[in-house]
C-alpha cells in the first residue's frame, strides 16, 4: 500500500513529542457524526483518571452521517460550534470527516476560526473507519464482519485515509510556517480499530470472540469498546501522552473479570496506532 507522505517508510528510533505534554486539562468541543461524537463520555472519565483536572467538554455538535462541511454550513446564529469557538474558550475542537467528501476544505476553515479566538487552539481531526465495512449498504450485515479479512478492508479504506492525510499535510505546512507548530493533527481512529479487530480474530481480546461484538448495526456504529478505543486515541493525541496504566472507564464495566484486561489491550493499540502515525502531532526521530 502506497501512502502520499514519505514520512510512513522513515525508520522510527525514539519517540519523543512536540515539547512538554499538557499537565492541565483542555476545553474540548466535539463536532461530528455518530461514528465520532461518542468519545466524548468516555474522554473525560479517561482525563480524570489521569487526574487532568480543567478538563472539559465544552459542547457537542452532531449530524448523523454528516461531513465537516454540512457543519460549516450552519449559519453562525444557528450554530452551536461556531458560537463556541468565538468564545476563545475552546482549546480543542475535534472534526470527523466523511468519506464522500475528501478533502473536506471545512477542516482548514475552522481550523482558520479556532484560531482567531485561540491562537494556541489545536485541531483534532479523526480518520474513522467504513461504515458497512466498506461494502453496499442493503447487501450486508453485521455477522458478515466475522469473516473480513483485514488487510483487505485496510486497502478499501486507503483512498479515503490517503486523500485525509495529504490535506493535512497541508495544512499542518501551513500553519507550521505561519504559526511555528502543528495546529492540525491526526487521531488515528480507524487504524487502531483495524488493530482491535485484528486481535478479536485472532481470539486474542479478553472478553470479545468475534469482531462482530465490537459493533451494534450493520452500519458499524461501536459498542463500548469501540468507543473507548477512539477515545484513548484522542487522549493520546489531545495529552501528548500514553493512556497505558489508566484505570478503566465505566463503559468497559459490563466486560465483568474481563475489563481490565479488555481496557489495557485497547490502551496498548491506541497508543501504538497514534505513535505510528506521523500526523499525530507526536514527532519520532528517524534515520
Amino acid at each position: 500500500m502506497k501512502f502520499a507522505h514519505a514520512a510512513l517508510a522513515l525508520v522510527v528510533l525514539h519517540l519523543t513529542v512536540y515539547g512538554e505534554p499538557p499537565s492541565q486539562g483542555k476545553r474540548i468541543y466535539v463536532c461530528g457524526h455518530s461514528f465520532h461524537v461518542p468519545i466524548a463520555s468516555p474522554l473525560e472519565q479517561i482525563a480524570k483518571l489521569a487526574d487532568l483536572k480543567g478538563h472539559i467538554t465544552v459542547g457537542r455538535s452532531f449530524i448523523g452521517g454528516s461531513t465537516v462541511t454540512r457543519h460549516w454550513e450552519i449559519p453562525d446564529a444557528d450554530s452551536d460550534v461556531k458560537k463556541a469557538i468565538k468564545t476563545g474558550k475552546v482549546d480543542v475542537l475535534t472534526l470527523s470527516p466523511h468519506p464522500r467528501i475528501v478533502p473536506d476544505e471545512a477542516i482548514g476553515k475552522f481550523a482558520e476560526l479556532l484560531l482567531a479566538s485561540n491562537p494556541k487552539g489545536v485541531v483534532v481531526v479523526q480518520a474513522s473507519y467504513l461504515g458497512f465495512d466498506g461494502q453496499q449498504r442493503g447487501a450486508f450485515r453485521n455477522q458478515n464482519r466475522d469473516q473480513t479479512k483485514i488487510e483487505a478492508l485496510r486497502e478499501a479504506t486507503e483512498p479515503f485515509e490517503r486523500k485525509l492525510k495529504s490535506q493535512l499535510e497541508e495544512l499542518s505546512k501551513k500553519h507550521q510556517e505561519k504559526h511555528g507548530r502543528q495546529v492540525v493533527v491526526l487521531a488515528p481512529v480507524n487504524e487502531a480499530v483495524l488493530r482491535l479487530r485484528e486481535k478479536v480474530a485472532k481470539g486474542k481480546v479478553p472478553g470479545i470472540g468475534r469482531q462482530s461484538e465490537l459493533f451494534r448495526d450493520d452500519a458499524g456504529h461501536g459498542q463500548a469498546p469501540i468507543a473507548v478505543l477512539a477515545a484513548y486515541c484522542h487522549y493520546a493525541v489531545i495529552y501528548r501522552r500514553s493512556p497505558i496504566g489508566l484505570g478503566v472507564p465505566s463503559e468497559l464495566r459490563t466486560y465483568g473479570k474481563d475489563a481490565e484486561r479488555l481496557n489495557r489491550v485497547l490502551q496498548e493499540i491506541s497508543w501504538e496506532a497514534v505513535k505510528d502515525e506521523p500526523l499525530s502531532g507526536i514527532a519520532a526521530k528517524t534515520k
